[in-house]
């Protein structure tokens, strides 16, 4: 059982930054992890995605080049530094863990653990 908690989320003004933190029991390291996003009246997305060493990363279009996900496996984190961010960006944030033996997806139904989530708000 992986147990998941975010947090880092907040109100902020476009361009400004926020960095998200999800915090994972002691067998973290073990799993790749993603972040994924909920807007209002609209279905959870992909975000972001890193590899259980954290030598891979994979972003969705819509944050490519704004987003980076990283993590420190000695501290069971991962984190999502979001620069730049827009008024779409605001939705829950959510942390997950990839099923052991799956190397990447942005399917959700194949991340076997989920954090609570925690809101970004961007206002305009």
């Amino acid at each position: 059982q992986v147990q998941l908690v975010e947090s880092g989320g907040g109100l902020v003004q476009a361009g400004d930054s926020l960095r998200l933190s999800c915090a994972g029991s002691t067998i973290f390291n073990d799993y790749a992890m993603a972040w994924f996003r909920q807007a209002p009246g609209k279905e959870r997305e992909f975000v972001a995605h890193i590899s259980w060493a954290g030598g891979s990363t994979s972003y969705a279009d819509s944050v490519k080049g704004r987003f980076t996900i990283s993590r420190d496996n000695a501290k069971n984190t991962v984190y999502l530094q979001m620069n730049s961010l827009k008024p779409e960006d605001t939705a829950f944030y959510y942390c997950a863990a990839l099923r052991l033996g799956v190397r990447f997806t942005t399917q959700e139904g194949w991340y076997d653990y989920w954090g609570q989530g925690t809101q970004v708000t961007v206002s305009s």
